[in-house]
């Protein structure tokens, strides 16, 4: 997957679309204006942006995402901690439970996450 650099703001708009996907590019720049009190040309232009980024795409005037929510999210994930760990998903374990206490639930729900991925190798 490409890797795609977004700003919060840009970050904000795709979410938006992921939303409320597929929808009217006029409908999408109502939603912007109440939600991110956008005029419509700036909506256009980081709808724009976004596309020629491979993003979303505008075809006839309905705007769909061409990378889900999901996907994108996992690969900033996996940038992160690449960036910032080396690649290592275990240091970024570490760090992230030395500031912030997991539940018992938070935790029994990765060790059945692990187990899965054990049983299915």
């Amino acid at each position: 997957m490409k890797d795609f650099e977004l700003g919060a703001v840009q970050e904000r708009f795709a979410d938006i679309v992921w939303e409320h996907e597929p929808i009217a590019s006029g409908e999408l720049a109502r939603i912007c204006e109440k939600e991110l009190n956008w005029k419509r040309p700036t909506t256009y232009t980081v709808l724009r942006k976004l596309c020629e980024k491979g993003l979303l795409q505008n075809r006839d005037g309905t705007v769909v995402s061409l990378v889900t929510r999901e996907e994108f999210y996992s690969a900033k994930s996996e940038q992160i901690i690449e960036d910032s760990y080396n690649g290592s998903l275990p240091s970024f374990v570490a760090s992230f439970i030395s500031k912030k206490r997991i539940s018992a639930e938070e935790a029994d729900e990765i060790q059945r996450m692990i187990d899965a991925f054990r049983k299915g190798k």
